[in-house]
């Protein structure tokens, strides 16, 4: 933990905002060098001007290489753009259209010419394909997006991901041949690809503009029972962490009459209102206790013991994130998944009895057993959104959701809402589960521990070279010789999700009261371990140490 972790950015901390920008244009990336190449994560290709992994030149191959993949998928429909409030999200943005109008692909830009949260980029593509009904994925007419944003990654970063006909995040296939062809292009001279350029852009005839806000704001009584928020004049505190959630929740609060203050709506580059994250660097995640230290202290009470909201919320500069913070402090996300789920299983009639729920293999086993109390089906699956995209789209899906505090589920009639995660639904959620029960979702999560017993979860990361990383995502079950994990026989070894049979791209190692799984970092020489236990923190201790050796040992 960094000495300052929870205490106010100072001025030493905040990026020069102009030295960023200027880098975007001024580098040039060396493509022999594998680190200032395109490379697409579970949320797209992200990096820093600085260190030539965002410019221009990436921004144009990537966009060329979008434009020829929805071509050879037959896509001909508009393209829905939306961006955050990062510093290089705006010059990519203008990058991208300049590339896809010279391409004569229709564009769909916000009508406000401002930021353009992620949910409200999946929500417009399903909308104008046609969701909640039967939806193609490949094929004339058909919509698809880009969101500009590297979530919660520090100001210095920038971020770039594809959304196809489905609204959610592109699967590995479409973003393996996407990297695989921009690199392409940056290697044999980026510069040719066709731009329009000049500054009357935005007069293009294939640039059309779309009220991204109003088409989500209108829409959210149909996912969240806003009447009962409303009726019973909960208190809501709205923190869009300067993220691109900061006018919709101001149209939220006015169009649906609710008691509800955006605690900070300053929009600031250099996030020069955070304090600063564990490793003491300003992030934009949500669900952080030192992130969200500004609004934790907000929620602190009075000498009456009042506080001055019932329920408070963050989200991250692309709003895809949620955190709650109750009187009782910021939730553990797994904990909040876990009443989330709980909560809908039971308050949504218009859901088929038939619908399961989704959550990654790293997440709580607590969700397993709220699912299995309500005679559920839990389907579990490997890091990563794209895997709740089709469940989610069919209505089989009902939640889908993330230990890092991302998540959807379905609206009120059990068809789809997004395909891509919705910090903001989770975060009115929380307001509904108060209106509704007359608790908050903290006293909730206790109501749980008292019936299944408290979880002890962390995750740490342990150095790895490449070459260990890549054996790690190699391993088979053979390779874990252990037969007890932290004094407890072993019960299960995976690498590959029993939901999906995906390949995990790592190991979990299960017992009866507790669980680890290792990944390798995806940008880091580091590999994840996620660890719980059901025994307390000095078993979690145990079972982390534990994880170290097994994995030491199945690495050789």
């Amino acid at each position: 933990m960094h000495p300052r972790a929870g205490s106010l950015a100072r001025p030493e901390d905040l990026i020069d905002v102009q030295e960023v920008v200027s880098a975007y244009y001024d580098l040039e990336p060396d493509v022999s060098d594998p680190n200032q190449r395109v490379v697409f994560g579970t949320s797209g290709h992200r990096g820093s001007s600085l260190d030539a992994a965002f410019n221009e030149a990436h921004i144009v191959a990537i966009t060329q290489a979008i434009i020829e993949y929805r071509a050879s998928q037959g896509i001909d429909g508009p393209l829905y753009i939306g961006r955050d409030t990062h510093a290089l999200s705006a010059p990519a943005w203008r990058t991208a259209l300049e590339v896809l109008t010279a391409a004569e692909v229709d564009v769909m830009v916000d009508s406000r010419e401002s930021y353009t949260p992620t949910p409200a980029v999946s929500l417009a593509i399903l909308n104008a394909n046609g969701a909640p009904a039967a939806l193609r994925t490949t094929g004339p007419g058909l919509a698809d997006g880009i969101v500009v944003t590297p979530s919660h990654n520090p100001p210095r970063d920038g971020g770039f991901k594809y959304n196809p006909p489905h609204g959610g995040p592109a699967d590995s296939d479409a973003t393996s041949w996407i990297a695989a062809r921009a690199n392409e292009i940056l290697e044999s001279g980026w510069r040719s690809v066709k731009r329009s350029l000049g500054s009357d852009l935005m007069e293009h005839h294939c640039v059309h503009r779309f009220g991204y806000q109003t088409n989500y704001v209108d829409q959210l009584a149909s996912i969240i029972d806003i009447d009962a928020i409303r009726d019973a004049k909960i208190r809501i505190g709205a923190d869009p962490l300067g993220g691109a959630s900061v006018d919709y929740w101001a149209a939220i609060a006015e169009r649906y009459d609710l008691d509800l203050t955006v605690v900070n709506p300053n929009v600031d580059p250099t996030w020069s209102f955070m304090t600063l994250d564990w490793d003491g660097k300003i992030r934009m995640d949500c669900s952080s206790p030192s992130a969200m230290a500004s609004l934790r202290t907000a929620m602190t009470p009075d000498a009456s013991g009042e506080t001055p909201y019932d329920i408070a919320t963050g989200n991250d500069a692309d709003s895809d994130r949620h955190g709650i913070v109750t009187p009782d402090g910021l939730m553990n996300p797994n904990h909040y998944l876990a009443v989330a789920i709980g909560y809908l299983l039971t308050h949504r009639p218009g859901w088929s009895d038939e619908v399961a729920i989704g959550k990654t293999l790293v997440s709580s086993s607590l969700i397993d057993q709220i699912v299995a109390a309500q005679e559920r089906r839990l389907i579990e699956v490997p890091v990563g959104f794209k895997y709740f995209v089709s469940g989610l789209l069919s209505g089989e899906v009902g939640f889908g959701g993330e230990e890092s505090a991302g998540a959807s589920f379905l609206r009120k009639d059990g068809t789809v809402w997004t395909t891509d995660k919705d910090g903001i639904i989770l975060a009115l959620l929380a307001s509904e589960i108060l209106a509704v029960t007359g608790r908050t979702p903290s006293q909730l999560h206790e109501e749980q521990v008292a019936r299944f017993g408290a979880s002890a979860y962390a995750r740490i990361d342990a150095p790895a070279t490449k070459e260990q990383k890549a054996r790690l995502a190699a391993l088979s079950p053979e390779d874990v010789t252990a037969t007890e994990l932290a004094g407890e026989p072993i019960t299960g070894k995976l690498v590959r999700a029993p939901g999906n049979d995906a390949p995990i791209g790592g190991l979990k190692v299960v017992t009866d009261d507790a669980w680890f799984a290792a990944r390798p970092s995806g940008t880091e020489d580091v590999y994840k371990i996620y660890a719980e236990s059901f025994r307390g923190e000095e078993h979690l201790a145990e079972v982390q140490e534990a994880a170290r050796e097994v994995v030491a040992d199945a690495l050789g």
